[in-house]
């Protein structure tokens, strides 16, 4: 198949006009006139993914690999070691950014994982409704649906029922969120220490395992449209250490 012809698909899936200013989604790298023999899925690349990915392979990420401007190529540094890789294996990339995020992850999530009532979005945001209950058990409830080892939140109401859902790193949107409870990742102790100020309780889902979906739900759009992929999970770069008993 040829790159440009998967490119526009995913453009039908996900137009990328959609994307944010400072994003990076699109071609990465290769050529529109490639031709590639297979085609893989991810949420990052990483160096595992690229030692056993075949050659040829269109690897299609959440992540751009190139985020911020390039001045130098330094093969022993991060991204450049891997771009080389991947130029030795005749990879090409295309990344599918904050558009996914607005036509389809965050609505996924609210929608499909945490099954919240009567959603509404608005740009990056997922407003929902679940039944009245304490920040507690709503937080236990989040904690098992996105299968976390652990999780954090601040405790600014003592019950929830209408929720805020951003998948990914939404806590600069803090003062902008009108809900008892808000779910985003890579929150940080400044945004903890607001959020108790604006009275909303904030619940850290992580970046990744907000995230982490991606890959099912690209897989099967283009599926739909004829495009075979496979899935290459890559994994969340923390480890959590856990209590030993």
């Amino acid at each position: 198949m040829i790159l440009g012809e998967v490119f526009n698909i995913l453009n039908e899936i996900s137009p990328f006009e959609l994307q944010e200013e400072w994003d990076n989604s699109g071609l990465i790298l290769g050529a529109m006139s490639d031709e590639v023999k297979n085609i893989a899925i991810a949420l990052d690349i990483d160096e595992e993914i690229l030692d056993n990915i075949a050659e040829n392979t269109l690897i299609i990420t959440h992540h751009p690999l190139i985020f911020k401007k390039l001045n130098r190529l330094d093969y022993d540094l991060y991204p450049a070691k891997y771009i080389k890789k991947m130029i030795q294996k005749n990879i090409s990339h295309i990344a599918v950014h904050t558009s996914f995020d607005k036509t389809h992850l965050n609505m996924f999530v609210a929608q499909s994982i945490l099954k919240l009532k009567n959603i509404t979005q608005k740009d990056f945001v997922c407003f929902g409704e679940i039944k009245e209950q304490t920040l507690e058990e709503f937080v236990e409830y989040v904690k098992k649906e996105l299968g976390l080892l652990q999780i954090k939140y601040t405790k600014a109401n003592k019950t929830v029922k209408r929720v805020a859902l951003t998948t990914g790193s939404g806590a600069s949107m803090l003062e902008y969120i009108d809900a008892d409870c808000f779910l985003t990742g890579d929150v940080k102790y400044h945004d903890a220490m607001l959020s108790n100020a604006l009275g909303i309780s904030v619940v850290d889902i992580t970046h990744y395992a907000s995230e982490r979906f991606f890959s099912t739900i690209l897989c099967e759009k283009l599926k739909h449209n004829g495009i075979k992929a496979i899935i290459a999970d890559s994994k969340d770069p923390f480890i959590i250490m856990q209590e030993k008993k």
